[in-house]
């Protein structure tokens, strides 16, 4: 898809997502994973930026990334945009592109995340490997 399709059609829903994007409690709609997967697919025909895993939990299914240079605020990255076969761990080196995240387009969100360099020393699990349970989970 080319830049002008993406434009159009993100022009003729996008409208419609920006009252009810934050209600996390309904299914999400059709044209709302779509506009999701056309920034994707935008971010990956722009830079690459690197950084490092700040935190990621396999069971909520989202983390944040601390960008290279400190200067800005961690990035919000969602388990759904983890490329490769290695659960991100902190201090995992990464590459990923950015998109911002609807409504207000004010923070950035984290997409074709790659890991690149796994931190020395730690137990990294596969994707494919049992989900651990926490230990709050244990105790009820």
């Amino acid at each position: 898809m080319n830049l002008e399709t993406f434009g159009y059609i993100l022009n003729k829903i996008e409208h419609r997502l920006e009252k009810s994007w934050c209600n996390w409690h309904r299914p999400i709609l059709p044209e709302e994973r779509l506009v999701v997967t056309l920034r994707s697919e935008r971010a990956a025909e722009g830079p690459s930026f690197k950084g490092v895993v700040k935190s990621f939990c396999r069971q909520k299914g989202h983390g944040f990334i601390h960008p290279e240079g400190d200067k800005s605020e961690d990035i919000f990255v969602h388990i759904s945009d983890i490329e490769g076969e290695w659960v991100p761990l902190e201090g995992d080196e990464v590459t990923y592109k950015q998109v911002h995240i609807p409504p207000k387009n004010e923070k950035l969100q984290a997409v074709h995340v790659v890991i690149t360099h796994l931190k020395p020393g730690v137990h990294h699990e596969r994707w494919d490997s049992p989900v651990p349970v926490s230990p709050e989970k244990i105790q009820n």
